[in-house]
């Protein structure tokens, strides 16, 4: 097994003091992949500002502004990422939701699961 070095060692990130985090499985489980570009960002602009609730009050042109994103963009970019369950909207609140949940959502929807899935949910169901 391959030890890991850090590339600068004087420079080891710690977690910051104030709430903000990025789950891995935004990779693990492909969220990532099914987004746009513009959804992605908005995504990682919130879970960056939102509280330990995933709440965030940021308006809209203030994120607009701040992603430099047009109007229709950033309409569609929350529209992706409402759809996908990964962010909740009610004006003016944004509420960055649990990953776990959001693949739930879509099978409870009756969205197709991807292969990988089915497999997880199979090798985890045999003991």
């Amino acid at each position: 097994m391959t030890r890991k070095t850090p590339v600068c060692p004087d420079r080891i990130r710690t977690v910051p003091e104030q709430f903000s985090w990025v789950d891995h499985r935004l990779v693990r489980d492909r969220y990532i992949e099914r987004l746009t570009h513009e959804a992605a960002a908005l995504y990682l602009f919130l879970v960056t500002v939102a509280d330990s609730q995933g709440l965030s009050y940021y308006s809209d042109p203030s994120l607009c502004e701040r992603l430099a994103m047009n109007e229709t963009s950033f309409d569609s970019a929350r529209s992706e990422l409402r759809q996908t369950g990964l962010v909740a909207y009610k004006r003016p609140v944004y509420q960055v939701l649990p990953l776990g949940e959001a693949l739930a959502a879509k099978r409870a929807a009756g969205e197709p699961m991807a292969i990988g899935e089915i497999f997880k949910k199979l090798a985890g169901g045999v003991r």
